[in-house]
């Protein structure tokens, strides 16, 4: 009964976020709760909820202190350099901004955190999504499915947690593995390649080489922005019919639409509505990085940068917990950046709609993987499907571990599964010869998948800056995730790595 009803319960919230009848917030509160008493435990709904909290703080007070540290990174322009090298590959190319997502999403995944990657990712692509009508659930799912196949970096978390749950060295694991990661995340940049594509036929704009090979910053100043009028391209490229006609001069005063705006904002003759594409950004006003802000410090751009690297540093070395040293490079770079209080409080303040909504999330989670794993749920369902697999695949229970590692770390947070589920793996494929090295290796072959999954804290660091509804992220991603876990389950297959 209890297999059934937490399938059920996973089921129902589910469909009730992608169909948007309920908030992610909400469904993860009430759902769980409603499962809780339909089973007979409510009486201890509080004691699961204490007890998924007390689990979920730690991520909590990270992502807390992580939004404000590079937030204020952010607003002092650390990463401007990294927008303008991007901008200049991707000029005003639809299928280049896609692939230059996921090629940047995949760098910054080198630090081993998904919380980092997607606000450095957004930050730096938003502006030119929103400026070009592009889908914005497109950059979420690329950037989701390519942290997560960098996801098992040996600091990143799933490799530690199967080396230590199988007492096996992670470098077994990690390094007989790259070339089947390395082939996953080629197909990332296929698939991002072809979603590009796909978004150059919608939108009919090839490029607008006279605006951005003058000036990439024209991209990121916001509509409403002062300065001196542009001059708009001229015969701007489409996929199919005939060439763009000459726009106009427009002044650059407050309220007035640059010459990029004209040639960008309205799609080609044909092509569907922005409003119809989900995580199309149709506000009037159009927000980005001003490289003129008020925020910036040039003088302590080093500063900075060798902060952010010795974050990351101590952060892959385990110095200090992790919550701990966002705490320290938070509170330290808001003091040297903006020494007096107004400022402090002003910068604060200007990130508190993501802290409060991102640590609301966690918090929320907190009840759903409470309650799954207090009522027995999660134990229960994974031994059906252990004990569902045949005894004729005993021999391959390397392949039924990376198949299985899809759906189980989707619906379940990685230290149940590689704690709870993977041992139990093992031990049935060491009755068939199969060694716990390649069990490890296989299981980390559904991290693509998992970095989709409501559980995970991070995913709602990316549609909250992203601004996108989470069933559309969801609705739009799982299908080109699972699909990425299944290319490196295949290539490690054929490569002989288990």
């Amino acid at each position: 009964m209890l297999t059934i009803l937490g399938f059920v319960m996973i089921a129902t919230f589910l469909v009730l976020i992608m169909m948007k009848k309920m908030s992610p917030m909400g469904a993860l509160v009430l759902i769980p709760a409603l499962f809780c008493v339909l089973v007979g435990k409510g009486a201890h709904l509080g004691d699961y909820v204490l007890d998924g909290v007390g689990d979920l703080a730690p991520t909590a007070a990270m992502l807390m202190f992580a939004i404000i540290y590079f937030g204020v990174m952010i607003d002092v322009g650390l990463f401007d350099p990294i927008v303008r090298l991007i901008l200049r590959f991707c000029k005003a190319d639809p299928m280049r901004v896609v692939v230059g997502t996921a090629i940047l999403a995949a760098i910054v995944s080198l630090d081993g955190d998904g919380s980092t990657t997607f606000m450095i990712t957004v930050s730096a692509m938003v502006p030119l999504y929103r400026r070009l009508k592009m889908s914005l659930v497109v950059m979420t799912g690329v950037a989701a499915t390519a942290n997560g196949v960098m996801n098992t970096l040996p600091w990143g978390g799933p490799t530690a947690r199967a080396a230590t749950a199988l007492k096996v060295d992670a470098t077994d694991i990690f390094v007989p593995m790259i070339p089947a990661l390395a082939v996953g995340l080629l197909f990332v940049v296929a698939l991002a390649y072809g979603l590009g594509l796909r978004e150059r036929k919608r939108l009919g704009v090839l490029t607008l080489d006279d605006v951005t090979a003058g000036d990439p910053e024209q991209v990121l100043v916001g509509a409403g922005a002062g300065g001196k009028g542009t001059k708009a391209a001229k015969g701007t490229k489409a996929t199919k019919g005939g060439k763009g006609g000459k726009a106009g001069r427009t002044g650059g005063g407050a309220g007035s639409g640059t010459g990029a705006e004209s040639a960008a904002d309205g799609p080609a003759a044909g092509a569907p509505d922005a409003p119809d594409v989900p995580g199309v950004s149709d506000d009037d006003e159009f927000k980005g990085l001003d490289p003129h802000r008020a925020t910036l410090r040039p003088k302590l751009y080093w500063f900075n940068a060798a902060l952010t690297v010795a974050l990351l540093t101590l952060m892959i070395m385990e110095t200090l917990p992790i919550p701990v040293l966002f705490l320290l490079a938070a509170a330290i770079a808001l003091t040297v950046n903006f020494p007096h209080m107004p400022d402090q409080k002003a910068r604060i303040a200007a990130h508190a709609e993501n802290v409060v909504n991102v640590s609301g999330m966690v918090f929320a989670a907190a009840v759903f993987t409470g309650v799954l794993t207090g009522t027995g749920m999660v134990e229960h369902m994974a031994r059906w499907l252990v004990d569902g697999v045949p005894e004729g695949m005993g021999p391959h229970m390397a392949l039924v571990t990376g198949v299985l590692s899809l759906p189980l770390t989707y619906f379940m947070s990685n230290d149940g599964f590689y704690f709870g589920i993977v041992p139990i793996l093992a031990e049935a494929g060491a009755a068939h010869g199969v060694s716990a090295v390649e069990i490890a290796r296989a299981s980390i072959a559904g991290q693509a998948l998992h970095m989709s999954s409501p559980l995970v804290p991070a995913v709602y660091v990316l549609v909250g800056m992203a601004k996108v509804e989470f069933g559309d992220h969801t609705r739009f991603t799982v299908k080109w995730a699972a699909l990425t876990s299944l290319v490196v389950l295949a290539a490690a297959l054929a490569f002989g790595i288990i």
